[in-house]
Formats: C-alpha cells, sequence, structure tokens
C-alpha cells in the first residue's frame, strides 16, 4: 500500500496478486525492502504513472491495480495480464467525473487558429469585411487613405505599434495604374513594423496577360509586377506570401524572386459548389474557349464531359470552331480564368447553341469588362441559348465589377473571402 499526495489531492494505490496467482508468486514480483516502489511525477492532474519493477520468473501474472481518492470517497479497479520478464509502466485514467483541463477542452479549430491583422485598400472593403466574417481570428484594421495637394499620397497606418508581434494581412485590388502606387508604399511599410508575418493578398494579378514578347520592343509588364512584389521587404517572420487565384499563365509563377513565397489558388472549387446546386446538374459539361484554357483548368474538371474550341485565325479575323466534344442537349458552362472584352466567350457560345448545346453559361474568376464590356451578355430568357446565357459567374476579385453587375442577370457573384481566409491560416 501506497499513499501519494499531489497538491492537495491524497490518491492511495494498492497492488495484489490476483487470487488465483500462487502466494510465492507475489513475493517474485514484490520489490525488496531497499528498492521503493517508484512514482513518476504525473505531466498534470489528470494523470498519473506508476513503475513497477519486476523480477524474473517463469509464469505470466495477472495482478490487480486499485485507484482510490479521498475526496469523494470513490474508487476503482482494473486487471492487467503482464510479462514479468520486464518492468512495465501503467498509467491509470481518471474517472470521467474529473474536470478536463482547458487545453483539451477547446475546440482544436481555434486552439490552431492563427489570429491575422487584416489591411486593405478602399476598393476591397466589401471583400475584406466578408473575409473577417468568415473567421474570428481575423480582424479588420484600417488606413487612412489621402492625398497632398500635389495629388501624391498622404497615407496613415492606424495603431503602428499594435501590430507589432502579430500576423498581418494586406488585402490589395491593383484595378488601374493610378493605385499602384499607393497600395505599394503600404505593402512596403506593414513588414517593417515588426511584424510576426506578412501575407499579401492580390486576387486578380493584373499583368498577367502581358507575360511574353512576341517581337523586339515588347515589354513584358508581368515580369516588372513580379518583380516588385518580389521586393516586399522581410518581416521578422521571413519571405512575404503572396495569394493570387487564377494566374493567367502557369509560367509565371518563375517570374517571382526569392524574398517572396507565392501562392496560386483557384476559384474552381467556387464553381464545382454552385454547379451542385444547379437543377441539371447531372447534365453539364465544360466548355474551353482555347487550348490555355483547358491546360489551366481541365485537371480539376475532368470528371465533367469536356469541350474544347479552338481560335483559327481567317485573315484578319480570329473564329472559334469546335475542336472536340458534343455539346448537344448538355447545360454548357465556359470555364476561363478572365474575361475582358468578351468577344471569345460571345464567339464560344454562338459555336456550341449551334452544335445543339440546350443551356449556356460562362464562369470566369476575374470579370474585369473594361468600358462596361459586360453588356454585351443578355439573359437567355428561358433556355434560348442562340440568344444570351443562362448564367454568367464571376468572383469578387474586380470590385468595381461586382458593383456594377449587381443584381443584373445573367450575372452571379461567386464570392472569394472563404478560400481567402482559409489561406491566411496558412
Amino acid at each position: 500500500m501506497r499513499e501519494i499526495d499531489t497538491k492537495n489531492r491524497k490518491t492511495q494505490y494498492s497492488i495484489s496478486a490476483a487470487p488465483a496467482a500462487p502466494a510465492t508468486a507475489m513475493s517474485a514480483i514484490l520489490p525488496p525492502p531497499s528498492l521503493p516502489l517508484a512514482t513518476t511525477k504525473p505531466p498534470n492532474k489528470t494523470h498519473k504513472t506508476i513503475f513497477i519493477p519486476f523480477i524474473k520468473k517463469s509464469k505470466t501474472l495477472t495482478i490487480q491495480c486499485e485507484f482510490r481518492s479521498f475526496e469523494n470517497n470513490s474508487s476503482s479497479s482494473q486487471n492487467w495480464t503482464i510479462d514479468p520478464s520486464n518492468p512495465i509502466h501503467i498509467i491509470l485514467k481518471p474517472p470521467s467525473s474529473f474536470p478536463l483541463t482547458m487545453s483539451s477542452s477547446m475546440d482544436p479549430s481555434i486552439q490552431n487558429s492563427k489570429r491575422v491583422c487584416l489591411f486593405y485598400c478602399s476598393e476591397m472593403k466589401d471583400l475584406a469585411e466578408r473575409i473577417a466574417s468568415e473567421s474570428d481570428s481575423i480582424e479588420l484594421r484600417g488606413i487612412t487613405w489621402r492625398t497632398f495637394e500635389d495629388g501624391f499620397p498622404n497615407l496613415f497606418i492606424s495603431n503602428a505599434h499594435g501590430i507589432r508581434g502579430q500576423h498581418v494581412a494586406f488585402l490589395a485590388s491593383f484595378s488601374s495604374p493610378g493605385v499602384i502606387f499607393e497600395q505599394l508604399s503600404v505593402i512596403y511599410a506593414l513588414p517593417k513594423l515588426f511584424v510576426s508575418s506578412f501575407t499579401l493578398v492580390l486576387p486578380f494579378f493584373p499583368t498577367g496577360t502581358y507575360e511574353r514578347m512576341e517581337e523586339e520592343g515588347d515589354v513584358a509588364t508581368a515580369f516588372t509586377l513580379a518583380r516588385i512584389l518580389s521586393n516586399i521587404p522581410i518581416s521578422r517572420g521571413g519571405p512575404t506570401s503572396l495569394v493570387i487565384f487564377d494566374i493567367h499563365a502557369l509560367q509565371e509563377r518563375f517570374y517571382f524572386g526569392d524574398n517572396i513565397l507565392p501562392s496560386f489558388e483557384s476559384g474552381i472549387p467556387l464553381l464545382l459548389n454552385r454547379l451542385q446546386k444547379l437543377p441539371d446538374s447531372d447534365n453539364i459539361a465544360i466548355a474551353f474557349p482555347d487550348d490555355g484554357a483547358w491546360k489551366r483548368f481541365h485537371k480539376q474538371l475532368q470528371h465533367f464531359p469536356t469541350i474544347v474550341c479552338t481560335k483559327v485565325r481567317e485573315g484578319d479575323q480570329r473564329i472559334v470552331r469546335l475542336k472536340e466534344g458534343d455539346p448537344k442537349g448538355r447545360h454548357v458552362v465556359i470555364v476561363d480564368d478572365l474575361v475582358q472584352s468578351g468577344g471569345t466567350l460571345l464567339e464560344c457560345q454562338k459555336v456550341l447553341a449551334k452544335h445543339g448545346a440546350a443551356k449556356i453559361s460562362a464562369y470566369v474568376t476575374h470579370g474585369i469588362f473594361p468600358n462596361s464590356s459586360w453588356e454585351r451578355f443578355t439573359n437567355d430568357d428561358g433556355g434560348n441559348p442562340k440568344n444570351g446565357m443562362t448564367y454568367f459567374w464571376i468572383t469578387d476579385s474586380c470590385p468595381q465589377t461586382v458593383k456594377q453587375v449587381k443584381n443584373k442577370s445573367p450575372f452571379e457573384v461567386l464570392s472569394l473571402a472563404a478560400p481567402i481566409a482559409a489561406a491566411l491560416q496558412v
């Protein structure tokens, strides 16, 4: 019999041989008087460990260990069959009535969540609020966007001392060259405020379509912007993380330097979730307007019947033709990374309608639509694919477009808030 007093809790342990075991066997396993029964200090109040040394013997024994608490006068016992040739550790689990510690009772998702201070540009206010609503771990912080009399930025980061040691992110929108400089000024300043880490969320990489030189004199502005972002100062936590959705050309990931860690996300999961909710979800086919779109997205959409279109040049015109697949009787969804004037999508719609598509819809991650070109797309008015589209899905990566097409058919906006909130936890 041994008593242990552990911080105001007296606990009594008794070890005895099972009735079936001979008396001589019990004497073989009990430690000699000079060797006291050793106990190891439990890591917390809810677990106790007893170390019992055994002297070699020839038979396997059954022993019984009884747990008693002097606080509630309760006891419990359990039998173990042991091999006495080696010492064993017996870990006694507390009764279910024992209170759990705070760490074990907390939700694991809350324990592992990373607190993030999210700054944002003026255009991204609505998206930033949706991101914050997705997680209690994301806190919105403000920036004062002002200009001097000469038009240059006059900026102020609120509570700069309050973000020291914090994980910080900035939600950017490079919708026009005129707003890039003021946002870059903030992006370069935040990592130097002794923050724990810095993440730049740039949902739309705007120069992605200008990534190569076709003749001497062309300027690859995508490479230029990548180099500018690659020189963001390193924070205390290391290089900046850069989150981009559906970059136009896959090779552009190699344009960034070692001082930045690009994370390339996709809006296609949002589309998949929306397609599952359609009444004709079992009759969907995916169409790609060109080989480039097929290369980017076909692996994420390979469980749908696939239709591939191609662009051919006839004189000064680029004409879309059906390359492979059969749209007849299907609800065909055209998928691409971005749309500007919309000419290619409209030509693709005509081809699919000519080959018997029952309905035609479209999805693009980035709806740019300069000069209000979204007005070229109309609703089909109930299954007339030659006259328009059933749905046109875009994300909120381009906030100015979202405001223009809000509540206008056939447009629907799929928000990037949830995937951005998840990316900020990486």
